[in-house]
């Protein structure tokens, strides 16, 4: 197997789409059929265009399972301002992208825990999809606990994959936080508070990981949450 990892920019090209959300989608990129990422769930790639005669780059953490040959996925949710997303989102099959990477961030390695927390806010879950999937795949001895905060109902990325997993998985759970909630929502309404960080994620302990991603400004308030909770320095990872 060849393992792909390039400091410059090398092009990719995108061989299928699918719409995920109103404004979300997961683009496929074709790699040679005995090639793989040279990355651990969790990695990023860096995306590079030029935009308005500038160059620009963005991080994009793949979704597709770490070691899949053939092919890496990434899911990228289209925002207004956001040059590269709306870049990828007017690309078109058979177009190719240049990317760099994979390049080391908050990721999973084997063994680092037994339980596993996820909070995600938004598009803050792409580097948890291929860390949930890995674990999954694997059949590792690994309790999982996402809590997953959106603004409203439609914007959840991947709702059916998340409950699916909880229905199959009893070491899977989800809880899903809405800030726009539709009648009749019996989850999580506003945002996410010390005390649903308190009882839908594993206790801290020397076994306990949190994987913690979203905007910055929730990040930074949901890290100093943690570690006021017990949550150690070293047991709070941010991809």
């Amino acid at each position: 197997m060849t393992r792909i990892k390039t400091k410059m920019p090398a092009p990719y090209e995108l061989t299928a789409m699918h719409q995920d959300t109103h404004d979300t989608k997961t683009f496929c990129f074709a790699l040679p059929e005995d090639a793989t990422l040279d990355m651990l769930p969790g990695d990023h790639l860096y995306v590079h265009a030029t935009i308005n005669d500038k160059a620009v780059k963005r991080p994009y953490t793949p979704s597709s399972v770490a070691g899949t040959t053939g092919y890496f996925d990434l899911t990228v949710k289209r925002y207004e301002n956001g040059l590269v997303s709306k870049y990828l989102h007017d690309r078109e099959v058979g177009d190719s992208v240049l990317m760099s990477g994979p390049n080391t961030g908050g990721h999973w390695v084997d063994g680092r825990a037994k339980r596993v927390g996820f909070v995600a806010g938004g598009t803050g879950i792409t580097p948890m999809i291929s860390i949930i999937r890995w674990i999954l795949a694997k059949g590792l001895d690994v309790e999982m606990f996402l809590l997953f905060a959106n603004k409203t109902e439609a914007d959840i990325i991947f709702r059916d994959e998340w409950d699916a997993n909880a229905r199959e998985h009893a070491t899977f759970h989800v809880y899903h936080v809405l800030e726009q909630p539709p009648a009749g929502w019996v989850q999580g309404m506003g945002r996410i508070t010390d005390d649903l960080l308190r009882r839908h994620l594993p206790a801290p302990g020397p076994e306990t990981a949190v994987f913690l991603c979203g905007p910055p400004l929730m990040v930074d308030a949901l890290e100093g949450t943690l570690r006021d909770i017990g949550y150690s320095e070293q047991s709070i990872v941010l991809p």
